[in-house]
């Protein structure tokens, strides 16, 4: 018995200790692709840590291996010493993959769509300054396997490693365990899924979600082959996607009616002028610099009229160009690329198109390239019967050049000039304004006036005399430059308002104005902003009771940008001189319009926000906020915003309306619904 025993633990000693012989064998016969694995694995995780502070999720990271596998498995199909031309040129894609994510999640806080490529011509029309910002030091760091790989690569040649590894490698062999392995990895990732997972892959509205569960790569796959979605949907989806939406509509129209309320029709037959607001965020009216408040001319129009105060952007990777698209037709943006890009010629129920077929005559301005973001063209699809673009203004005088264009106070005295042409040949007009100069990286600060955002105060020197002194604050900080800024379009507006009286324009006109989206400045700069010692010049520690955390909600209930309709005499009006704190969206702009100017549609997702309707607003992410509620769709968690009884059934409800509505708006888009159903109408 004992001699038994002692064979069996001689066999299993020998069987360890080849299977320590065999995995050594094949790290030192492998080193190249092994390399290349480990650097790809860490740099997707590095990834995630810079950008969603996501330390851990092997989910995301057996998704990635699954994916560095597969692809570089295909190297082994040729020579050792050849491997290096596969694994290198993928080594490259995967380094950029996470590098344009890195700096896309910095600037807009979502993964980037492989349909921007489609869009990257718009940075060579940006100041190099603007594209250089965009860029982090960290972002940087994510390159290292473009470095690292190489250098493995001419160590192992020096060593004639590859002529050793050759004589005993069989490729096809290692090649077909490699790719077992991937999808063994790949099965390993499809048993974690929910089924819930699968579904948001294939709507793709969740990006952080998608990269937390499935990883960089895939995500990234993911997305390429649904960026070719436009290409293809006059081929598939186009009777479920016209049934969905058909449905939807037909269920609203039973559930929500529709009834005139005391600002029904009120502005009927008079002109608009929105006033497209770079970057201008709610918070800004809020503050003040030294006693001096930092949007005195917006904050009086927003306390002489209707100031809604709790508005939503709804953007996307398309920015200023979905707040354009969701102001005037009340869809969401794609989910997929860029509306005014990848689905221009599509038919939309937009407020230009709309107003033009009542009488009006419809023009943008804007005093940068028309082809930015494709506003040539898209303009037009929405029915604007004149684009003023950069060639419409004279650029002549330098000094009237801020940014990334035309000074924002030249471009409104310019356009005066313009209006008052249009008032004098149009009996109404609906008129959209898009300004610039607030526009990051905000670096003109000696062209922005003389604001300052340090902090003044004064005090007793040793001889008993008062002296002020000021400790720096904001200054020299990229929120501090932005807040210069923003006091510069604030004068440039209040500037324009007045021209406008001056010429007698105001008369007969509401102005409209709309923040496009925030800022988007990282959350580190509102945390120096908030816990600033104005005693001692530094930054209140964590653990002081005064120490503002700049958290995940925060910073999303930071985004609020202002909506404010104003007339010349809505002072004093106790229908138009108030202040509405019901949450909205941007896509509850044009029902709202709608109502007050007396215009029908069919296809809007907003709501008139004088209505009798609890309002939600979603997101293009999935996520969405009510009165009482920001829900998170990525941790499927929410944050109360007022203390209220909320149940388990209503959180359920509103999940399934909002991925209804993302559903719904982007069948709307990618198959042309609009036009199709009207054409079944005919």
């Amino acid at each position: 018995m004992k001699v038994k025993n002692l064979l069996i633990n001689v066999c299993n000693r020998i069987k360890k200790r080849a299977k320590e012989i065999s995995v050594i064998r094949y790290i030192k016969t492998n080193i190249l692709f092994i390399t290349y694995v480990v650097i790809n694995l860490i740099n997707s995780w590095l990834l995630r840590i810079v950008t969603m502070g996501n330390y851990f999720s092997i989910k995301a990271i057996i998704s990635d291996l699954a994916f560095i596998l597969i692809v570089g498995a295909f190297a082994y199909l040729l020579k050792p010493k050849k491997q290096f031309k596969v694994l290198m040129p993928l080594t490259v894609i995967m380094s950029l993959v996470c590098i344009v994510n890195a700096i896309y999640y910095e600037n807009y806080v979502s993964f980037a769509s492989f349909s921007l490529l489609s869009t990257a011509a718009f940075l060579g029309e940006m100041d190099g300054a603007v594209v250089t910002t965009l860029i982090n030091f960290k972002d940087v760091l994510l390159i290292f396997p473009v470095i690292v790989l190489p250098v493995v690569h001419v160590c192992l040649k020096k060593k004639k490693y590859y002529e050793k590894v050759e004589k005993i490698e069989r490729g096809k062999k290692r090649f077909l365990n490699t790719i077992i392995l991937g999808v063994i990895a790949t099965f390993l990732t499809i048993t974690m899924m929910e089924s819930s997972d699968y579904s948001r892959l294939k709507k793709q509205w969740n990006r952080e979600y998608l990269v937390e569960r499935f990883g960089i790569y895939v995500y990234q796959l993911n997305d390429a082959i649904k960026s070719t979605q436009s290409k293809f949907t006059s081929l598939f989806g186009y009777d479920n996607a016209a049934k969905t939406v058909r449905e939807f509509y037909e269920e609203k129209d039973k559930t929500e009616i529709v009834e005139k309320n005391e600002y029904s029709n009120i502005f009927e037959g008079k002109n608009i002028i929105v006033i497209h607001a770079e970057s201008i965020m709610t918070q800004d009216m809020t503050l003040s610099f030294n006693n001096q408040e930092l949007t005195p001319n917006l904050n009086k129009l927003a306390e002489e009229g209707l100031f809604f105060s709790n508005y939503y952007p709804q953007v996307s990777v398309g920015t200023s160009s979905d707040t354009e698209f969701t102001f005037n037709t009340s869809l969401l943006p794609a989910s997929t690329g860029t509306v005014f890009v990848n689905y221009w010629d599509r038919t939309y129920e937009a407020m230009p198109n709309i107003l033009r077929q009542k009488g009006y005559y419809t023009a943008s301005m804007h005093a940068n390239n028309g082809s930015f973001w494709n506003r040539n063209v898209m303009h037009e699809t929405l029915g604007y019967d004149k684009f003023y673009s950069k060639n419409s203004y004279d650029y002549s005088d330098d000094s009237k050049i801020m940014g990334m264009g035309l000074s924002d106070e030249e471009f409104f005295k310019q356009s005066v000039e313009k209006i008052k042409k249009i008032s004098e040949e149009h009996e109404k007009y609906y008129l959209t304004l898009i300004t610039l100069t607030n526009h990051t990286p905000w670096d003109d600060e000696d062209k922005y006036g003389d604001y300052t955002v340090d902090y003044k105060y004064t005090t007793t020197d040793e001889n008993g005399n008062l002296v002020e002194k000021s400790l720096p604050y904001m200054e020299g900080t990229e929120l501090g430059r932005y807040f210069k800024s923003v006091h510069y379009a604030d004068y440039a507006i209040g500037k324009f308002i007045s021209d406008l009286d001056s010429e007698g324009l105001l008369d007969n006109t509401v102005i409209v104005i709309y923040g496009d989206h925030d800022a988007k400045i990282s959350k580190s700069e509102y945390k120096y902003f908030y816990n600033y010692d104005f005693e001692t010049g530094d930054q209140y520690d964590k653990d002081d009771e005064r120490y503002v955390d700049v958290d995940y909600y925060n910073y999303e209930l930071n985004r609020k940008v202002p909506f404010i309709i104003w007339t010349k005499d809505s002072k004093g009006s106790t229908l138009l001189n108030k202040n509405i704190d019901k949450v909205m969206g941007m896509y509850d702009a044009m029902p709202t319009l709608a109502n007050m100017f007396n215009f029908e549609y069919e296809y809007a997702l907003g709501h008139d926000i004088f209505s009798k309707h609890d309002n939600i607003v979603v997101f293009p992410n999935g996520n969405w906020v009510t009165d009482k509620m920001y829900y998170n769709a990525q941790k499927e968690e929410y944050l109360l915003l007022k203390d209220s009884v909320v149940n388990k059934d209503e959180i359920e409800n509103n999940k399934q309306y909002a991925n209804k509505l993302l559903e719904v708006s982007d069948s709307i888009i990618v198959y042309d619904l609009e036009a199709g159903v009207k054409d079944e109408e005919k």
